[in-house]
């Protein structure tokens, strides 16, 4: 699946905005970043499975054009672009997003075409699944890393470094010991050993090993007769 590697998913959601709110979208995306507007998305920073997210208002004449050959577009609309990395499964995200901060969805994507706000919750399900753009290609240098195993390393490493420091000129053996005990203390909540995300749903990992099985069986029973 090129949306997942390993615990993260890549989302991206392209939606049309009516053209006479991209102004007011952009002030608003400012806004959020001062005191009047923050507390509508301060429940994004409760979603610990969010390793980033931002919106993008992009213009009519702002796609790309990648070839002399390629058709001009007239679009009508402007569009505004969402995109994501996160772990969990996309009902795991999707649903806390719409429990942690439904005022900030509101906020964000009001002005946009058929936006049916984000409660009730299964029309904001069907917008969303509507309008994602499936993600051809997904890189990621650390799979096997969730967003708290970034925040834990960052940590680790931080401590680690202060350690070095602190003890670069300390030559009693004891008080050596004694640091290090203290750092190890300290630090232990961010010791942990990465390993695949557990099942999200075991349905859906009966399904996928019913095709595995299927393909397996199906390049077994193709090959020819020997001898």
């Amino acid at each position: 699946m090129s949306n997942i590697a390993g615990k993260a998913y890549a989302m991206n959601v392209i939606t049309p905005l009516g053209r006479w709110w991209v102004f007011i979208n952009l002030a608003i995306f400012k806004l959020a970043k001062t005191v009047f507007l923050r507390r509508k998305l301060n429940g994004l920073r409760t979603l610990s499975l969010i390793h980033y997210a931002r919106w993008v208002v992009i213009r009519q004449k702002q796609f790309p054009r990648l070839a002399e050959s390629q058709p001009k577009e007239n679009l009508k609309y402007p569009y505004m672009l969402f995109f994501s990395n996160f772990n969990g499964s996309w009902t795991q995200y999707v649903d806390s997003f719409h429990m942690a901060i439904p005022n900030g969805l509101n906020l964000m994507w009001q002005q946009n075409i058929r936006y049916p706000k984000s409660v009730p919750l299964q029309p904001f399900h069907r917008y969303i699944l509507h309008n994602q753009i499936w993600t051809e290609h997904y890189y990621n240098a650390y799979p096997l890393a969730s967003a708290n195993d970034v925040k834990a390393a960052i940590a680790l490493k931080a401590a680690l470094v202060d350690f070095i420091q602190s003890t670069e000129k300390v030559s009693d053996d004891e008080e050596f010991s004694r640091r290090y005990k203290a750092m190890l203390f300290e630090i232990q909540a961010h010791l942990g050993k990465m390993a695949p995300s557990p099942v999200v749903s075991l349905a859906n990992q009966a399904t996928q090993e019913r095709r595995r099985l299927n393909q397996l069986y199906g390049r077994l029973e193709s090959k020819p007769p020997q001898g």
